[in-house]
């Protein structure tokens, strides 16, 4: 098995890059051109612990969360990955230069700051990369701009105000991705609920074939994985189309069965809920109760 490379700071990543020293410890904007083409890293396994977002135009590699598809990318388009994940980088045959840009920062730069409460939000950093974020020409600019105030940022003379405006800059950077997703989810709209459909699906054919008595009540991870999708990405995606999570629809999907059986069979609420998939019944009931108000036993004596 090759080995994974590890790098934990933005001065690890220059030095592997031969970049030399950094113009800031935490953070860095990084224009590889055609530095990648050069260097013998093909079909290279890598963790970073570090935030990475990229900016790719006009490039022709792959690259991809372990494990999973890898995908070539097109141009104009953005992939984020958060700290420790592992990757992988392939070069296409016919290799271009790159004429985007890679923003590093490592996760101490905001550790103080109000954007690490809510950093679990831009849930984009837990994407696969097939589901990269794809640009138009105005917000391929949009972005440049703000990472190009990050890097003039750092690059001056560090005063009392330079890590306020750098962390601010970075925030506006993620808010503008987050609502250029939106957007992308709303373009996508007839693919998405082509998706939905296919989840509903999945979960009458997971219940169809028994699978939650081996298995257990199905997860978020799963239904991502079955559909190929990051549980990240399927969760947001439902949320667009429906106002409900990947575990809304599981528990909702679940609670109208528990009512099946709770009318129409003499079955106790624990022989229920085990055939349900669930481990302790008193989970089921905790469940049941916050959806629909009553007790399952209250639920079968209400509409005896």
């Amino acid at each position: 098995m090759k080995e994974i490379v590890s790098i934990s700071t933005v001065s690890e990543a220059y030095k592997f890059l031969n970049l030399g020293k950094p113009k800031h410890p935490l953070i860095s904007v990084l224009r590889l051109g055609n530095l990648l083409g050069n260097m013998d890293i093909d079909n290279l396994k890598y963790s970073i612990g570090l935030y990475q977002i990229s900016l790719k135009d006009n490039c022709s590699f792959t690259i991809a969360n372990y494990g999973r598809n890898s995908y070539d990318y097109q141009e104009g388009t953005m992939i984020f990955t958060a700290p420790n994940q592992v990757l992988e980088y392939s070069k296409s045959e016919n290799y271009k230069e790159d004429n985007g840009w890679t923003l590093l920062f490592h996760p101490d730069l905001i550790r103080k700051s109000e954007l690490s409460e809510k950093i679990a939000k831009y849930s984009f950093f837990n994407y696969a990369s097939n589901e990269a974020l794809h640009l138009s020409e105005e917000e391929r600019k949009t972005v440049t701009q703000i990472a190009e105030k990050i890097e003039i940022e750092y690059g001056n003379n560090i005063d009392t105000h330079s890590q306020t405006l750098i962390i601010s800059n970075l925030e506006l950077l993620l808010n503008y991705c987050l609502r250029f997703y939106d957007r992308q989810f709303y373009t996508r709209t007839n693919l998405n609920k082509d998706i939905a459909s296919e989840f509903e699906h999945l979960l009458r054919d997971y219940y169809a074939k028994n699978k939650q008595l081996e298995l257990g009540i199905p997860t978020v991870q799963f239904c991502g994985e079955s559909l190929n999708i990051s549980p990240k990405y399927l969760s947001d995606l439902l949320r667009k189309e429906t106002g409900q999570s990947t575990q809304d629809h599981i528990h909702k999907y679940i609670i109208e069965e528990a009512k099946n059986k709770l009318l129409n069979s003499v079955e106790s609420v624990s022989e229920i809920a085990y055939s349900l998939g669930f481990e302790y019944p008193q989970y089921f009931s905790k469940i049941f109760k916050k959806k629909t108000s009553l007790s399952p036993n209250a639920f079968r004596k209400s509409l005896n």
